[in-house]
């Protein structure tokens, strides 16, 4: 693979071990989702499957983002990773679930808090249109107690990890501009899935509002998850509009592993990414490999 960075830190994938912690669309059997059908993935995946999965990639470090687990699992998923990292180099970085809406979050997250690794919460305020109505989690963004509860995040010199779906991007832009001092990183790039040029144009709009937010990244990764049979030109178009719109200093990749795996191995996933980089500078490609995610959520190396 031509023109690889030096370093690589995946700021986005995943780690779970099914034995001892339940996540509940795991769990389920026969249930297609939004991205499709889990069967393939629904078995454990530790550090040292992430690790078969890399190879020869220079992936340093990594950032395990929550996953879906039963509400009373939340702390045991943290100390799983935590383990990991600890027996394992991996994961450098955690982004545990908190409902920040809850009156018990407080205490909650101070539990997160007592492992090393903890440096944000992620509340996903929308998935597909499906499934927000079932879980009612695209009405957070007009919730009080939601941004009480964002706010507090500053205070414990936490992260937020906004995931949404496009018809959310401005509405959530409005609500994140009033907490500027929150740190937030977009995931999936705003989940791109309406590929029309409509749909383009509506989803790169939301993005640019959310970018006037001064200290928010954006992490493209998982874009497999609505696009299946994608190819480096079908990605071209999201990945180029996204760093157009954020700017290299603000954009972190990441392999969202192994969701993403139903539909590429790691090497295509980060060889789409890598070839479509390859006419920036060497250090803006440092910059979205590397140290954005490494500053964001404060790894040390």
């Amino acid at each position: 693979m031509a023109d690889v960075p030096d370093r690589i830190i995946d700021a986005h994938h995943h780690l779970w071990d099914l034995d001892v912690i339940r996540h509940t669309w795991l769990a389920e059997k026969g249930v297609v989702r939004f991205f499709g059908d889990p069967a393939p993935i629904q078995h454990n995946y530790h550090v040292s499957d992430f690790r078969k999965d890399i190879a020869d990639l220079p992936v340093v470090a990594s950032v395990h983002i929550q996953c879906g687990v039963a509400l009373e699992h939340n702390i045991r998923e943290t100390e799983f990773v935590q383990s990991q990292s600890d027996e394992h180099g991996l994961a450098n970085a955690i982004v545990a679930f908190c409902d920040v809406t809850d009156d018990q979050a407080q205490s909650e997250l101070d539990a997160q808090q007592d492992h090393d690794n903890l440096r944000g919460v992620r509340q996903i305020v929308g998935r597909d249109a499906v499934e927000d109505a079932r879980h009612g989690t695209n009405a957070l963004l007009k919730n009080e107690k939601f941004k009480a509860g964002l706010e507090s995040l500053i205070e414990r010199n936490l992260s937020f990890d906004l995931q949404l779906t496009p018809p959310l991007l401005s509405a959530a832009a409005r609500l994140f501009k009033s907490i500027e001092g929150l740190p937030v990183a977009v995931c999936h790039a705003g989940s791109p899935r309406d590929f029309s040029r409509e749909g383009i144009r509506d989803w790169e709009n939301g993005l640019k509002d959310l970018a006037e937010h001064g200290n928010m990244i954006c992490k493209i990764s998982g874009l497999g998850m609505f696009d299946h049979n994608w190819t480096v030109d079908s990605l071209r178009e999201r990945v180029l509009r996204s760093i157009d719109v954020f700017s290299p200093g603000r954009i972190a990749f990441a392999s969202n592993f192994p969701v993403d795996r139903l539909y590429a191995d790691y090497a295509e996933t980060f060889g789409a990414f890598i070839e479509l980089t390859r006419d920036f500078s060497k250090s803006e490609r440092d910059d979205m490999f590397f140290n954005v995610a490494k500053n964001f959520y404060r790894i040390e190396l």
